[in-house]
């Protein structure tokens, strides 16, 4: 791509108010075709003769915005005229926004600098073969937009009495006014990229179930979902009236708006109304929440109806891969919790939440996520994006921050966060068998390995450091978020399991390895002397699941009695919750796997079904048993780590497997697990070479299998083994034996 484009801001500074930069041109000949090349710091919505160009919403997207910025690139050819106006308005996004939570972040702190940047470029190929570009530069102008204030967490505030269109009908919110000077300044070009993720668009719009008035007078729209986008509001109003609204994604014990989860995020819109009939949704921002307070309105809050509010649901463009159903309604509820959960957080970046003044692309959550993430959607080229921000913001001593974008680079490194590093590239090349990206990844998997040999305090260990540990584990002593894992205990065995995944990366590759079998063996038998005995549930689960006790099945035996110890409970938190009904299933304990995935009760994965969760919670108890809250302090309702119990879902109930050394599905393990206290389960995966479905159910006295794969299959039907083609197959076996 060769750029002829400046980059420009406004000549004078326009503080909250979102610029909007102009450019007015007249073609003279016939058209063949036309592209515009474009991107901003910040968020931008550009419209050419007042036509919505694209259907990327918060475009450019989040990337390490001081190693790479991804442009985008769109088809104009349908919207060029004779004569012509390209407007643009650019908002801080994730570029410029503060980070309330954060504010520590000398990375943002110092993005909140940059101005209200733009480049475009429009390319137009005429008929007759010649080209012409309208590229920005000192010619264009700018004027405040309508857009009056609009950043990530806070919200925006709209004036459509200062937008285009004020006569009925009009669909461009675009404003309008005599254009200022601009001028050009040394932007970030060295750091474009063209764009490498998939778009986030607009992907569902719900309706919402009722309005209803709170005990203390409050007037509230449920919408039913907790999502993430915002609010289409359409109304008949006069201009100047407001419409006010505050999100929320529960309500408290009393049945009111409750916000103090959002910490200081303010989450709120205001829209200042023209004459007429007209709509507006938010154009450069995003809330997560499942209720809107109505804070104004037009004859005042009781005035508005339900078919005045339509919640826009937006995630970045993935394509649905993964589905389950089965006879217990909660467990599918669960399902659904785990796919919204994904869809909330999967806007360009894997964040945590979508709603407090947080929404970060922490690792931790990532690598324990990915492998049912894969599953549930194809995302291959949402990961490949941000595994690319990982590798640029990887320290040159391999260090892997807390989250990516690395707003936080002052922190050292955690296991099992920075382990995202060896474990993401690894599942992904499993997922898609793409050997490309895993080659691409391979340095930031070997840099990591060698941070951690750097940074202990005893070789072949990892001590010493400052680590999450167990996080938000249900063991925690009082006063802690940490489990009561050790945290020597754990980085040592990330350390033994992400040097093996290196080992497996560099088979694939043809890599010499013979360095990181030495140092693997080492670490093995380090570990092995350094923790003899294992303490806690995460301990045992790590100890068998990453092969490093001498007999990984006592210790599977040994975790089982712990969790019958206290009355079928786990007690892990983000460290060992991810591999715990793996653990138990792999070594004869699949009844205790289905009964800790069955339980209901707190703490359990359907405890937050039972109090009416649409999403996956941060907390086992975001609300408790009486009703009240776990804390204001941290505590989300769409925070999709503990879905990964879905991955347990599709390759244990379901069955459905991958080989490691059959990348992407190419040939599978199908060996469902069925359990007598549900009827029957159905999952299926759309693979790159095919859909695989396995399904089982009660038959009398037998369960009936029916096994349909795209590839030849390993099949496992109560402790039989068989290999099959493609095609469905249908086998029995009996209950008892199960």
């Amino acid at each position: 791509m060769e750029w002829y484009a400046k980059w420009i801001k406004p000549q004078t500074e326009t503080g909250d108010i979102c610029p909007l930069f102009q450019k007015s041109f007249f073609l003279k000949k016939p058209v063949k075709a036309a592209a515009l090349y474009i991107t901003a710091l910040g968020t931008y919505e550009a419209e050419l003769n007042k036509t919505r160009i694209g259907d990327f919403i918060l475009a450019p997207g989040w990337t390490s915005y001081q190693k790479r910025l991804q442009y985008q690139a769109y088809d104009v050819t349908n919207l060029v005229k004779e004569n012509n106006q390209l407007s643009v308005t650019v908002g801080k996004g994730w570029y410029r926004s503060p980070m309330p939570g954060w504010s520590r972040s000398s990375v943002q702190e110092e993005l909140k600098k940059s101005p209200a940047g733009l480049l475009a470029q429009l390319e137009i190929t005429y008929e007759d073969g010649s080209t012409e570009y309208m590229a920005t530069d000192e010619t264009w102008t700018f004027t405040d937009s309508p857009v009056r204030f609009s950043e990530i967490y806070d919200g925006e505030i709209f004036d459509a009495s200062l937008a285009y269109g004020c006569a009925p009908g009009c669909s461009s919110t675009q404003g309008h006014g005599s254009g200022r000077p601009v001028c050009e300044f040394e932007g970030p070009s060295h750091t474009l990229i063209p764009q490498q993720g998939e778009e986030i668009r607009e992907q569902e719009r719900l309706s919402p179930i009722g309005i209803f008035t709170t005990p203390k007078g409050e007037t509230v729209v449920d919408f039913g979902q907790d999502i993430t986008g915002y609010v289409e509001i359409s109304l008949t109003a006069k201009a100047g009236e407001k419409v006010a609204l505050s999100h929320a994604e529960v309500l408290d014990k009393e049945g009111c708006f409750y916000t103090e989860n959002y910490r200081s995020a303010k989450a709120q819109y205001l829209y200042i109304c023209r004459d007429g009939q007209q709509s507006y949704k938010p154009k450069l921002t995003f809330f997560g929440f499942r209720y809107v307070r109505i804070d104004q309105y037009p004859g005042g809050p009781c005035a508005a109806k339900p078919e005045n509010f339509t919640a826009v649901v937006i995630h970045s463009a993935m394509r649905r891969t993964g589905y389950f159903n089965c006879s217990n309604p909660l467990l599918n509820q669960l399902f659904d919790n785990v796919i919204w959960g994904q869809k909330g957080n999967f806007v360009d970046v894997p964040t945590d939440c979508p709603q407090r003044d947080e929404r970060l692309g922490w690792t931790g959550d990532a690598q324990v996520f990915i492998r049912t993430a894969c599953m549930n959607y194809d995302a291959e080229k949402f990961y490949t994006k941000w595994l690319s921000d990982m590798a640029a913001d990887q320290g040159e001593d391999g260090r892997v921050g807390h989250v990516i974008p690395d707003l936080l680079s002052e922190e050292p490194a955690s296991s099992a966060w920075g382990d995202a590093a060896a474990i993401c590239p690894w599942e992904l090349y499993l997922a898609y068998g793409n050997k490309e990206l895993l080659s691409s990844q391979f340095t930031l998997m070997k840099k990591w390995i060698s941070y951690i040999s750097s940074h202990t305090t005893t070789p072949y260990l990892w001590t010493g450091g400052t680590h999450y540990g167990d996080w938000l584990g249900l063991d925690a002593p009082v006063g802690s978020y940490k489990g009561s894992t050790r945290e020597d205990f754990i980085a040592s065995a990330f350390y033994a399991y992400s040097t093996w995944l290196v080992m497996e990366a560099g088979k694939v590759l043809g890599e010499d390895i013979t360095e990181y079998e030495t140092l693997y063996t080492e670490i093995v038998s380090a570990f092995r002397t350094a923790f003899p005995e294992y303490k806690t549930q995460t301990e045992c689960i790590l100890a068998a699941r990453f092969g490093l006790a001498k007999d990984c099945q006592a210790a599977a035996d040994q975790l089982a009695a712990m969790v019958k110890e206290c009355g079928i409970r786990l007690q892990t938190g983000f460290v060992g919750t991810p591999y715990i009904l793996h653990t138990l299933s792999e070594y004869g304990y699949s009844h205790l796997a289905y009964s800790l995935l069955l339980k209901e009760d707190y703490p359990s994965w359907l405890y937050p079904v039972t109090k009416g969760a649409t999403t996956i919670w941060e907390h086992w108890d975001g609300i408790m048993p009486d009703g009240n809250f776990w804390s204001a302090d941290m505590n989300s309702f769409n925070h999709y780590a503990y879905g990964s119990v879905a991955d347990w879902i599709y390759s244990v109930a379901g069955g459905i497997q991958r080989l490691a050394a059959f990348p992407g599905y190419e040939k599978v393990s199908i060996a469902p697990i069925p359990d007598k206290r549900l009827d029957w389960l159905s999952v299926s995966l759309d693979t790159r070479h095919g859909k695989i479905t396995s399904s089982w159910k009660k038959a009398g006295d037998v369960w009936r299998y029916e096994i349909t794969t795209p590839v030849d299959a390993v099949v496992m039907i109560a402790g039989k083994e068989r290999e099959v083609g493609k095609g469905t197959h249908l086998f029995y076996s009996k209950i008892e034996t199960i």
